[in-house]
């Protein structure tokens, strides 16, 4: 093993505690040295240069991370460098699992109003966000949403 690679271990507690989501076995193995502002453990291997540490384990225990991937932590514990945990996959499949806004959003299956999220009373604007149909149609029925064509049909009609 060389300095380097014992340097780097030296700064691992291995009897971390057990993940606490069941995707991944075994304890966490804890980086104990120096973090980055997001929360990741930061390993300088040679003098002006950091990267993060749960990258730098897989790549000694398993091997270069494939070309356009990023390493998931799958006990979402972001200071685990144990390669059991650690999973290269997209950065769309790494949102999905995280606990980002839009994937607490994409799991909701009702709107704020109570209405279902189904194919017929969702409307999935160009962004990507879902809007409840039924929430819109009561909203545009609001007389300050009414056009002013829509405003004086209502006067005349009354």
């Amino acid at each position: 093993m060389s300095g380097e690679t014992e340097r780097f271990w030296a700064k691992v507690n291995k009897a971390g505690a057990a993940p606490a989501q069941a995707l991944a076995e075994g304890p966490c193995w804890e980086w104990t040295a120096g973090r980055t502002a997001q929360g990741y453990g930061g390993f300088h291997p040679s003098k002006g240069q950091t990267v993060l540490a749960h990258r730098y384990a897989y790549e000694l225990a398993v091997g270069p991370i494939p070309a356009g991937l990023v390493v998931d932590h799958r006990c979402r514990n972001r200071v685990c460098v144990n390669p059991l945990h650690l999973e290269p996959v997209t950065a769309a499949e790494n949102t999905r699992r995280g606990f980002s806004i839009s994937t607490l959003n994409r799991i909701k299956t009702h709107c704020p109003s109570g209405h279902a999220y189904s194919a017929e009373n969702t409307y999935v604007s160009p962004k990507g966000s879902r809007i409840c149909r039924a929430c819109a149609r009561e909203r545009d029925r609001q007389p300050h949403r009414l056009s002013s064509y829509r405003r004086n049909q209502k006067r005349s009609a009354a």
